[in-house]
């Protein structure tokens, strides 16, 4: 029987689990004994490289050969790392991730590929495809993506008994999502999704930084560090601070830069005024998820804390605030992302091939339940008449909405407008706005047509999301057969279907430590 492994791979740490006998998701330590290990690469030489923790410290020496925060890049086709004349991607630096927690994982459950993979909520196409090109590159087969809150909806649906309206609060280092799910047991139904990917507890580090440099001049007259290496240190420091302040309601400090030491001491309730702006942002996503809900806080009856910066106090007390009663926690917020995307793993792998899944493992799934919808709204650019002034303009006509249960499709039919149009053209588009400029434009769909057609052919359109809030587009001329689907993979469309197999390839020639 197969290995049921998923695995978080987050912003600032990842982890990797799998399916005990009884179809319970345990943790899996990685080779140097962490539960949760840093996302972060360092490249030590041009043959061997760091991942987890020893990257992080690493970058003490030589913040030019480090790689940190790389997942808030996934949906930047343009984006590249270069270290020592040699460009990544970051499909590429994910890879080197995934890579290390696979090898440290088979050292213990034995050998495996199959896997699921976590994505933040507000992920796009591009990053959704990125996240799966990244486990392709490691070697891996990605049987799907599941989105973080859903994920960690399932293993906390596992271990309480809920019924009613939850709200599910994802805070990590380096993004934010939240999302509402109507539970019934084991049966998760997500309702809504929202969030922002340039939100989390590097925002928070980022401030005490400030602070500790403002602090330190005011004090000293002299500088806190001179160099990326000795921000690095700082950055480090400030984190510790951070999540001394998430135990205690003051923290001493000591600061040493080129003019001697200071020493000062940090409030939590002024830590807390450092990030209101942050604590403001935050909550106005919880509000627009309410609304997108139709509910009103007295709706919710649980809220669950996911991800390590959702321990921070004033976080905690926001959300009671909000709701009137204390969030909920099960567990370590940094894990139960990985644990419940082994357990979605596992009901994949039932769905799609139930004799692969040992019959432990099966009843321990049995009852347990996802449904999922469309983070985000899905149409095409058309004209529109306006009535007033008799002229046409541009308008986003959504066909996909955001929420829409998933998996879905939408059929409509177009026809030429002109004797003999040789290509029928369609903007393909991300968002829920009318404004074609507030959306983003995906691709450019062109079907070419046999020569002869009159005008008021019919052009027969698909438009799908699957499981993995995967787009795909069809247009297909149905009398000629000509067709063109669109299936959006940043790897293949920009290269070929090698291009990731070459990779695969290269990352074996790395010594991953």
């Amino acid at each position: 029987m197969t290995k049921i492994v998923g695995i978080q791979l987050g912003n600032e740490f990842s982890s990797i689990s799998y399916l005990n006998k009884r179809g319970r998701p345990e943790i899996i330590p990685n080779a140097d004994g962490e539960r949760i290990m840093h996302s972060a690469v360092y490249f030590e030489s041009a043959s061997n490289i760091l991942v987890g923790i020893e990257a992080v410290n690493s970058r003490h020496e030589d913040v030019s050969k480090s790689v940190r925060w790389i997942r808030s890049h996934m949906s930047d086709e343009e984006y590249k790392v270069t270290i020592d004349g040699a460009e990544y991607t970051p499909a590429d630096i994910s890879a080197l991730i995934l890579k290390k927690l696979h090898q440290g994982a088979q050292q213990q459950i034995g050998v495996f590929s199959d896997v699921v993979i976590t994505v933040p909520a507000n992920f796009g196409e591009v990053a959704r495809k990125a996240t799966m090109d990244a486990g392709k590159i490691a070697g891996l087969n990605v049987v799907g993506i599941v989105n973080e809150p859903a994920a960690a909806a399932i293993y906390y649906a596992i271990t309480q008994e809920v019924k009613g309206h939850v709200f599910v609060f994802d805070l990590g280092g380096g993004t934010f999502d939240v999302s509402i799910a109507d539970v019934n047991g084991k049966n998760v139904e997500i309702v809504t999704s929202s969030g922002d990917r340039h939100l989390g507890g590097i925002n928070f580090d980022e401030k005490l930084v400030e602070y500790f440099e403002k602090t330190y001049k005011e004090k000293s007259g002299g500088n806190l560090y001179s160099s990326q290496e000795e921000r690095s240190e700082v950055e480090d420091y400030a984190e510790l601070i951070k999540r001394s302040l998430s135990k205690k309601e003051s923290v001493a400090f000591r600061l040493k830069g080129d003019s001697g030491t200071v020493r000062g001491e940090l409030t939590r309730s002024e830590f807390n005024e450092m990030i209101s702006s942050f604590l403001a942002r935050m909550e106005m996503l919880v509000e627009t998820a309410l609304d997108d809900a139709g509910n009103e806080p007295s709706d919710i009856d649980k809220v669950w804390l996911v991800g390590g910066s959702s321990r921070i106090f004033a976080v905690q007390d926001m959300l009671k605030n909000i709701f009137g009663f204390e969030p909920t926690v099960v567990g370590n917020v940094d894990e139960c992302m990985s644990l419940g995307a082994t357990l979605y793993a596992g009901l994949r792998l039932l769905e799609n091939d139930p004799s692969r899944v040992d019959a432990g493992i099966a009843v321990g799934l049995s009852g347990l339940k996802l449904g999922d919808i469309c983070n985000h709204g899905y149409g095409i650019v058309c004209l529109d008449y306006d009535k007033v002034t008799g002229s046409e303009y541009s308008v986003n006509k959504v066909l996909i909405k955001k929420d829409s249960r998933i998996p879905c499709d939408v059929q409509r039919t177009f026809f030429t407008e002109i004797d003999n149009q040789r290509v029928f053209r369609l903007k393909l588009t991300q968002g829920m706005s009318r404004e074609p400029d507030a959306c983003h434009i995906l691709d450019v769909a062109e079907l070419n047509l046999p020569s002869g057609l009159p005008s008021g052919s019919p052009i027969e359109f698909c438009c799908s999301c699957d499981k993995d809030q995967l787009m795909m587009w069809v247009l297909e001329h149905k009398e000629s057969g000509t067709q063109l689907v669109i299936n959006y993979d940043m790897e293949t469309r920009k290269s070929s279907a090698q291009a990731v197999e070459k990779k695969k390839v290269s990352i074996e020639d790395f010594l991953i430590e």
